[in-house]
């Protein structure tokens, strides 16, 4: 295992004592950054993510600038269906990424097979390897994917949504439904096992749609998945599942037995802690960015005093989002690094 100078993040995934709370952010490498906007104004952001030079380098931007404990690397959660025969495009003004050749019925399944990941997503491990050389040891490196519920959301609908044919499968034809969903899970299997290989760290499950589904869906269509993957991954690499407004679940997600549960804004982080007893990531909101110095330093200090002392990586509820102000972040940066030290002067 390579030495990591700063393994704050990696001492609380693994239950064991650190004088701090670690902070990185959801989104950290992204449009709120000027430098970020340089690279991006040079070339699109598909090009970004398949060009292990681009995404490398804004990968590390804000580990240099912001100075966060961790890096995630630069890439985008729908590379996967990409990787599985589906045909991606993202068109500036025209609402985010689509796949011009959604998944709508049974039939539709032939045109998708298992991801090849040492070949169709070698980008990304070659952006993997190269960031963990450039990084030297500073910070650990996090992979990620999306999950397969999430994944298989933009697959039906086509682009983002509220993903009215993607729920209806689940209704009309669960067992088209279910047979994606085991594609994706095997591939997302072999994917993060790829990054972890290449020198990831720790690997993040978004499960950033968990939030349309009901509980009894979302216990059929995702969780049952999401743990396919946690108990692969298990004794390889410390795992941390997100899975955005699904408060309903907790005490599910909690049993999936990942290193960490990330929750969003909507539920206080002592309510979550009642009912997860791993370490829990967040869950700060991140439109508090927004407002003053003195507003972001409150809200971040309840997070840090509400929090599970010793198994908690501070985190926003969501990606940090555009426009937000650079200085912002490096104010709420500074507040959680200094938060140990500022507790013990009370």
């Amino acid at each position: 295992m390579k030495k990591v100078e700063n393994d704050l993040l990696l001492r609380v995934l693994n239950g064991e004592p650190a004088e701090r709370t670690p902070i990185w952010l959801m989104r950290q490498a992204g449009r709120y950054l000027p430098e970020y906007q340089v690279v991006r104004a040079r070339h699109d952001f598909l090009t970004m993510c398949r060009e292990p030079e681009l995404s490398s380098e804004v990968t590390i931007q804000p580990v240099d600038i912001v100075g966060v404990d961790a890096a995630i690397i630069f890439s985008d959660i729908l590379v996967l269906p990409e990787a599985m025969g589906l045909n991606l495009v993202v068109e500036e003004g025209r609402g985010g990424p689509r796949f011009t050749n959604p998944v709508r019925k049974k039939s539709d399944l032939s045109s998708v097979h298992d991801a090849d990941c040492e070949n169709d997503l070698k980008y990304v491990g070659d952006a993997i390897r190269l960031t963990v050389s450039r990084l030297n040891g500073r910070v650990p490196l996090i992979g990620f994917c999306g999950s397969p519920w999430t994944l298989l959301a933009y697959m039906v609908e086509g682009k983002g949504g509220e993903f009215a044919h993607a729920r209806a499968m689940l209704y009309d034809d669960p067992s088209t439904a279910h047979e994606l969903l085991q594609m994706l899970t095997s591939s997302a299997i072999s994917y993060l096992k790829m990054q972890h290989e290449a020198g990831a760290d720790v690997v993040q499950i978004f499960d950033s749609w968990a939030g349309v589904l009901s509980p009894s869906l979302y216990e059929e269509f995702s969780l049952r998945y999401i743990k396919q993957i946690v108990d692969s991954l298990r004794g390889e690499v410390p795992v941390i599942v997100y899975a955005k407004a699904a408060n309903h679940s907790l005490k599910s997600i909690r049993d999936l037995g990942a290193s960490a549960v990330g929750v969003d804004w909507t539920i206080g982080i002592d309510e979550a802690a009642g009912k997860i007893d791993s370490v829990l990531q967040g869950n700060l909101d991140p439109a508090v960015l927004f407002a003053g110095d003195e507003a972001i330093r409150s809200a971040a200090g309840r997070v840090l005093s509400l929090a599970p002392k010793g198994r908690h990586i501070f985190n926003l509820g969501h990606g940090v989002l555009a426009g937000t102000p650079v200085e912002s972040v490096k104010v709420l940066v500074d507040f959680v690094k200094q938060w140990n030290a500022f507790e013990q002067k009370r």
